[in-house]
């Protein structure tokens, strides 16, 4: 079994002079005593100590390292749209394919009066808008501790495409006043 007080020490500073037992791993800044750790990995996210000995007295500080993984570009999914009324209603999906402890937030592109329609936090958007001379600009924003990415889904998105729909469904949306229909 280990040792439960058994450290690692990366670095040890006496007297103006410090010695580096991690030579290429760690470096070490003397003009304002930080220790910059390089190509960190999943496996530096730990608890570091930093200790400091004047004498017969001790101070020890303890610092969590995290280390996250950066966002990827999210991409938007169609979950469920809906046209009735001349209006569209559709259910949006954000999702970042990597990146650790990822946060989504929505927002909108364009400032107007369909503002808030866009304003939530989490992957999920809900929308219901009408057709006629109104276009939505919604950005989803993916977020970590580390990296932001951001992607924007527009209302001219809500036509529905030609894919395993009857003629007759595709002529009967076609018809609805102020529709794009694409085929």
């Amino acid at each position: 079994t280990e040792d439960p007080h058994r450290k690692l020490v990366l670095l040890k500073y006496s007297d103006g002079n410090y010695t580096n037992y991690m030579q290429g791993r760690v470096r070490f800044h003397k003009s304002d005593f930080s220790l910059e750790i390089l190509n960190t990995s999943r496996e530096d996210w730990q608890l570091h100590e930093y200790i400091v000995s004047e004498g017969p007295e001790e101070k020890v500080w303890q610092i969590q390292l995290e280390v996250y993984e950066p966002v990827s570009d999210p991409s938007i999914q169609i979950l469920d749209r809906a046209l009735a009324n001349g209006s569209c209603t559709i259910t949006l999906n954000c999702t970042a394919g990597r990146g650790d402890n990822v946060s989504y937030s929505w927002s909108s592109r364009d400032i107007g009066t369909l503002e808030p329609l866009c304003s939530r936090n989490g992957s999920l958007l809900h929308l219901s808008y009408p057709l006629r001379n109104v276009s939505i600009a919604c950005a989803c924003t993916a977020s970590n501790a580390v990296s932001s990415r951001v992607v924007t889904f527009n209302s001219s998105e809500c036509s529905y495409e030609q894919g395993g729909k009857s003629p007759a469904a595709n002529w009967a949306l076609s018809n609805l006043p102020g529709l794009l229909v694409l085929c």
